[in-house]
């Protein structure tokens, strides 16, 4: 039998926010049993290109991410976010290693092609997750907490989307672990009206999802996590669980079957 691992991935409205930070990291370091923490920092890394007077660009909700703008998100992904959140992790008695993909070729990615006309820059899409790596971490009483930047296996640095990482990394690790993903964010779920917090559609299926794509009850930023969470069930993890980064007990939210 396998045993249980639980990984959480952290939006970067969640990391800005001091109070609901601090509660997430306490509620993680009192997961019993094997993790993983998956970070974004999105939010950050705008105010500090603004800062530099470096525009950001998104389309889709995604990040163009031109050569400036590369170096700010290796700055505020792999180090302000990233070493913040493992030191307080520290704190918390979480043996926690900060990585990126980079670091011992964790996650491997290709350049995004240009697609539809956009051109998305140094944008990764994963190619290959060393869940060996990982799982050596793991076994010697590490947590390991990864920030969304992978590597290309010939010295460029991607900026790559954290909820893909979070479902590509527990596929991975799925083939090792009997693997819980959830992710929490600043909302209870799903939420089947925008402007109804309590309005939590309690299990999506590949069907549903289709149904509520087509009929604009999912849009947006929430059709990638949604589709990233299909992903990780049909490459064998166990739950996909979404909801509120205070309720990481995986008691609450939207379950994705």
């Amino acid at each position: 039998m396998k045993e249980k691992l639980t990984l959480v991935k952290v939006g970067g409205a969640i990391v800005e926010d001091e109070a609901q930070l601090a509660q997430l990291l306490k509620d993680f370091s009192a997961i019993q049993g094997r993790k993983v923490l998956v970070h974004g920092g999105g939010r950050r890394a705008t105010q500090v290109a603004a800062r530099l007077g470096i525009e950001s660009q998104m389309v889709g909700g995604r990040r163009i991410t031109d050569a400036d703008m590369l170096e700010v998100v290796t700055m505020v992904y792999g180090g302000l976010v990233n070493k913040n959140v493992v030191a307080r992790l520290q704190a918390e008695g979480v043996a926690a290693i900060g990585l990126t993909g980079a670091d011992g070729d964790v996650i491997r990615s290709h350049r995004r092609p240009v697609k539809n006309g956009v051109d998305y820059g140094f944008v990764g899409d994963v190619d290959n997750v060393a869940h060996g790596v990982l799982s050596h971490l793991i076994e010697q009483g590490m947590v390991p907490v990864l920030a969304p930047l992978t590597h290309d296996g010939e010295g460029h640095l991607l900026n790559t989307n954290a909820d893909t990482i979070a479902s590509e990394v527990a596929k991975a690790l799925a083939k090792v672990y009997d693997v819980t993903l959830i992710y929490s964010f600043e909302k209870k779920g799903v939420l089947s009206n925008p402007d109804d917090d309590d309005s939590v559609i309690p299990v999506i299926t590949r069907a549903d999802f289709e149904r509520y794509r087509a009929d604009g009850t999912i849009s947006g930023g929430m059709l990638p996590k949604i589709e990233n969470a299909l992903a990780a069930i049909d490459a064998g993890v166990s739950r996909v669980i979404i909801t509120l980064a205070t309720a990481i007990d995986g008691e609450h939210g939207t379950v994705i079957k």
